[in-house]
């Protein structure tokens, strides 16, 4: 989907809030191998496919943006699939480097997404001993936080079976119980609230209101217009690698949304 919107400025910034995060005209390219022209039924069975005739194409992931984001920021990222949500996110914090432009951060982000790997072979109990200790808590510190991260994450019943047995919502919900119970200043929630049923939606979204209000700032990138609306102070859509607009998040949410409708 393509817009002619006209970008909208962005948001006057904060007199009583830092700057955390800096994005200073970012573009993000990188390089793909395609064969040039869309296969046929007998190019998939030839050896097209397999490596002849592949010429190398460069995808603009991201075309300029640019923004800044302070302290107690909850902002919503929207866009189409292959706008660029996720390679901004992971432009932010470090795993995708840009190609132009510049990112500043206050302090090293932390990405919380659905597709991070977890030990498939140990139990949920072990991977959250094990994950405690990955992220610099004692034993002492994860003892005290145990019972608290396996009801947030709603698995009291699974919480000894291997992770192999959890369905892909079960692991992205204790992952997000094991990760959120860490003291966050900057955020980053990449469609993790896809996943659960609305009582776990609703813990999650208050864990993200209480690392904001706690001077921490938080990028959810999410689908779910309601989740956005219901968490974040501010929102920024993506469409094409582009910054389209910046702002409160009805106003963007409802530009957004009559966009998809033409």
């Amino acid at each position: 989907m393509s817009t002619d919107q006209t970008p909208v400025q962005a948001p006057q910034p904060p007199k009583d809030r830092k700057p955390v995060v800096i994005v200073d005209d970012v573009h993000v390219e990188y390089k793909v191998f395609a064969t040039g022209k869309r296969p046929t039924a007998a190019d998939r069975r030839s050896k097209v496919l397999r490596g002849r005739g592949k010429q190398m194409r460069t995808v603009h992931a991201l075309k300029g943006v640019s923004f800044t984001a302070y302290e107690q920021d909850s902002i919503g990222v929207i866009g189409t699939n292959g706008s660029g949500k996720s390679t901004l996110m992971r432009a932010i914090v470090g795993l995708t480097p840009a190609s132009r432009g510049a990112i500043y951060a206050s302090s090293r982000p932390s990405l919380l997404g659905v597709g991070a790997a977890l030990m498939k072979d140990l139990s949920g109990e072990r991977n959250i001993i094990l994950g405690g200790l990955a992220m610099g808590f004692s034993m002492d510190e994860i003892e005290a936080s145990f019972d608290d991260i396996v009801a947030f994450s709603g698995l009291e019943k699974f919480i000894d079976l291997p992770m192999r047995a959890y369905s892909s919502g079960m692991t992205a919900r204790l992952k997000f119980a094991l990760a959120s119970v860490q003291t966050h200043d900057i955020l980053i929630v990449d469609e993790a609230l896809a996943v659960g049923d609305r009582k776990f939606r609703a813990r999650s979204e208050a864990r993200i209101r209480e690392i904001r209000d706690n001077a921490g700032t938080v990028f959810l990138v999410s689908h779910s217009m309601q989740s956005i609306l219901d968490t974040c102070s501010r929102v920024i859509w993506l469409d094409q690698g582009t910054l389209v607009m910046d702002g409160d998040p009805e106003e963007v949410i409802d530009a957004y949304n009559e966009a998809q409708d033409k």
